[in-house]
């Protein structure tokens, strides 16, 4: 990673070496409109560079997030379901665009990096995709979940429909954190698409110290990952609706620079959308992320249960998009091959 100075952070690319055209960020935070409508909005950026498509898209909140952070300490949470498949994971120069944002606000000064990855320790993640190297320019700190604490929500199975006990962190559901997911663009092979809310309400169930997906796994312990799932598009489409009022993002990043298609969460193929998108309400960044995939939002049975209870507004024209225009920027991601699996939901149980 290049060690660049704050007024050089977006005219210089930080970590990919491309050159930007946009002025430094002081000159941007003075000119940048800040968001006034009582509606949701949505910022979308473009460009060449994901840490600068992080900093742009935050700066229409710039006001807000200061002023929701106060004294909290800000979590970072980034989409980490395997700690070896580069594609699938938070890319580092979103971290830093972010990381850079907050300096920005003056909000740097308690800050951590925290996730339960799907397969192995969120260590060996932090390790694999260079989130160490930010500790060189910012006062973060790196956290490990599933050694931090745990309390008791409880899931459906779609088997039973009975309550399911899930350990979910402690870090996560704390009132004294502030939320922020780091999450990428991606299909998913139960729940259609993974954007921020999914990010959040699956990354904070634990799992035991010494749990891995592998021959090396400890001997008598589990992960509560599995059971979030419901064991079916019925059981995960009603989890992820009914947990979204406990379990959710403060702040919403949606990383769309390279994107996931067909067989994701893990093992899709690179869409390049060279996008970003932020909100400080999940549900309208996750709402206009679908639209940007060129994805059916009626198909998408998490999306449309949050609207129909109330939880977030689905209708596009009362969402406030700040910066580029969505239709712009669609891209038709190709879903998973199970897709007529999980469209199960839709149909009655017989």
């Amino acid at each position: 990673m290049k060690s660049i100075d704050r007024r050089g952070f977006i005219k210089t690319s930080v970590i990919a070496g491309a050159a930007s055209s946009f002025f430094g960020p002081f000159d941007i935070i003075s000119s940048a409109p800040e968001v006034q409508s009582s509606k949701p909005s949505v910022a979308i950026s473009t460009g060449g560079s994901r840490a600068d498509l992080a900093f742009r898209a935050l700066q229409p909140y710039s006001k807000q997030i200061k002023q929701a952070i106060g004294n909290r300490r800000v979590v970072l949470k980034p989409n980490m379901v395997s700690t070896e498949v580069p594609a699938c994971a938070t890319h580092v120069e979103t971290l830093e665009g972010i990381l850079e944002f907050l300096k920005s606000i003056k909000k740097l000064d308690n800050v951590i990096i925290a996730e339960s990855a799907g397969n192995a320790p969120a260590f060996e993640g932090f390790s694999n995709y260079g989130y160490y190297s930010l500790e060189k320019k910012y006062p973060v700190k790196y956290v490990e979940l599933d050694s931090e604490g745990s309390e008791l929500l409880y899931v459906i199975d779609q088997k039973d429909f009975r309550p399911h006990p899930v350990r979910f962190s402690n870090i996560i559901l704390s009132p004294d954190s502030y939320v922020v997911s780091v999450a990428r663009m991606k299909t998913h092979n139960l729940a259609v698409a993974t954007l921020s809310l999914k990010n959040i309400v699956f990354g904070a169930p634990v799992k035991d110290i010494g749990f891995r997906l592998d021959n090396k796994t400890k001997s008598g312990t589990k992960s509560d990952k599995p059971v979030i799932h419901g064991n079916g598009a019925r059981g995960i489409n009603y989890n992820l609706y009914s947990l979204s009022s406990r379990v959710h993002p403060h702040l919403a990043v949606i990383d769309g620079f390279e994107g996931m298609e067909g067989n994701g969460p893990r093992l899709g193929t690179p869409v390049d959308h060279r996008i970003c998108v932020a909100s400080t309400d999940w549900y309208a960044a996750d709402r206009v992320s679908v639209e940007l995939m060129g994805i059916d939002f009626g198909i998408v049975g998490w999306l449309n249960f949050c609207a129909q209870s109330g939880i977030g507004e689905a209708d596009l024209s009362k969402i406030e998009i700040v910066g580029e225009k969505i239709s712009d920027h669609i891209k038709k991601y190709k879903l998973h091959d199970n897709i007529e699996q999980q469209l199960m939901w839709m149909k009655p149980v017989v």
